[in-house]
């Protein structure tokens, strides 16, 4: 009874509105206050649990993903892709997928990728003739794509919660990000495809296009780096997930200040500023996390919840299937980094007793909070990309359930039942 109040108390500050570290605290305090715990040793204990050297990898790719924001490294990223994708109908569509992929690989950022991508592509598109529930629809769904697309941070804190490999959650994401932006590319043209407003690009020959695809791709050369050199440093041994963090930010402050002129002084001064404040919300997050979450598996919630679902069914498939609508709505109630937080030390120990890899649960924990933050009716990540577009959440709607539907469902259920797409790359470079 104790544990079902604590997480009703949970849900309910969350609906009103109470910043999530204090939903978290007020749900933590309850259980200290009815469970007779002695608070000395939960305090010791969130903060020797936040003693860890992959933790800074949080303000270095949040600063990395604000530098890249102000510094016109995103434009040169739409250029290179709008070449080649850009002279078909949905075209432009496809290019704000694949542009957000590709930034989501540097910045590992869902809302900074919207940010960013949304105030480049957002006035192209509407002047190209896209409703702007679509363009909304489909900024907020590509967005999230910096949740799978690595170096994730979502996956940096699953391995730090769940003592996994920080590159094997990398790898596990990586097919299934892989996937969900091509089906999401795909549907965004076939929605559009009757549609005669849209204003599609003289075609140009083979000769043209690639004359001007190597051009761009000169200009973005810088930008394009990147990822290889970030991604490259890791996957190759040479750097930590922590150095490779680093470097982004090394890399790209003399790249947006002195190569695009896009960064000026004010604007890092700004950047780092915002970091700090992002980082300072992340971090106060993550302790209450910390102690939330110990008070929960000294309750017993793990066990309560395996009990719940194994006397619905003990057929795995239902359980995993109960525990991707459980992830769903958690992803709809709040932001990705809080749903990873509290739900890899509650998820972890079920799927391990049903037979689920780790490395592969991190994959379905990524696609499913992916999924939940642009599931209506509360879906952070949809009201984000609105207020960028200036579109109605009534418009947003149909674009959104058939991205849903026929892009991140078929994922989901490809990377939750057929664990080779997560963990195939993980066992080709890793064993």
């Amino acid at each position: 009874m104790t544990i079902a109040i604590a997480i009703t108390l949970l849900v309910v500050t969350l609906f009103i509105g109470i910043p999530i570290p204090f939903a978290f605290f007020s749900s933590a305090a309850y259980l200290l206050y009815s469970g007779g715990y002695d608070p000395g040793f939960l305090l010791p204990y969130g903060f020797a649990k936040m003693n860890s050297i992959v933790l800074l990898t949080i303000p270095l790719f949040i600063m990395a993903g604000g530098v890249m924001d102000k510094g016109g490294i995103g434009d040169k990223l739409v250029d290179v892709v709008d070449t080649v994708a850009g002279r078909i109908r949905g075209g432009l569509g496809v290019v704000t997928v694949i542009t957000c992929a590709i930034f989501g690989a540097v910045s590992g950022s869902s809302s900074a990728t919207v940010s960013c991508i949304g105030s480049i592509m957002v006035p192209k598109l509407k002047k190209a003739g896209y409703p702007v529930g679509h363009v909304a629809a489909l900024l907020a769904n590509a967005g999230v794509l910096g949740i799978l697309i690595p170096p994730s941070m979502l996956m940096i804190l699953y391995a730090w919660m769940g003592n996994q490999s920080v590159l094997a959650c990398f790898l596990s994401a990586f097919v299934p990000g892989l996937i969900v932006t091509m089906l999401m590319s795909l549907v965004n043209v076939f929605l559009l495809r009757n549609n005669r407003e849209i204003h599609v690009a003289e075609h140009r020959d083979l000769k043209e296009t690639g004359k001007l695809f190597f051009s761009r791709s000169a200009k973005a050369s810088p930008a394009l780096m990147m990822p290889v050199i970030i991604l490259g440093g890791i996957y190759g041994g040479i750097m930590t997930p922590t150095e490779a963090a680093a470097v982004a930010v090394l890399y790209a402050i003399p790249v947006a200040m002195f190569l695009y002129r896009g960064l000026k002084m004010k604007n890092l001064m700004e950047t780092l500023i915002e970091s700090a404040t992002t980082t300072g919300v992340i971090m106060v997050m993550m302790f209450a996390v910390m102690i939330l979450s110990r008070l929960y598996i000294m309750e017993n919630l793990p066990e309560q919840i395996m009990g719940v679902l194994t006397s619905i069914s003990d057929n795995r498939v239902v359980i995993l299937l109960m525990i991707n609508v459980f992830l769903v709505i958690m992803g709809m109630l709040m932001d990705d980094v809080s749903g990873i937080l509290l739900g890899t030390p509650i998820l972890l120990p079920l799927v391990t007793q049903i037979g689920v890899d780790p490395v592969h649960f991190a994959a379905i924990m990524g696609v499913n909070l992916g999924m939940g933050n642009v599931t209506p009716p509360t879906a952070p990540l949809l009201y984000l990309s609105g207020r960028i577009s200036g579109a109605q959440l009534t418009h947003m709607l149909k674009p959104t359930i058939c991205l849903i539907l026929f892009a991140w469902l078929p994922t989901l259920l490809l990377t939750t039942f057929v664990p080779e797409v997560s963990l195939g790359l993980v066992n080709l470079l890793m064993k």
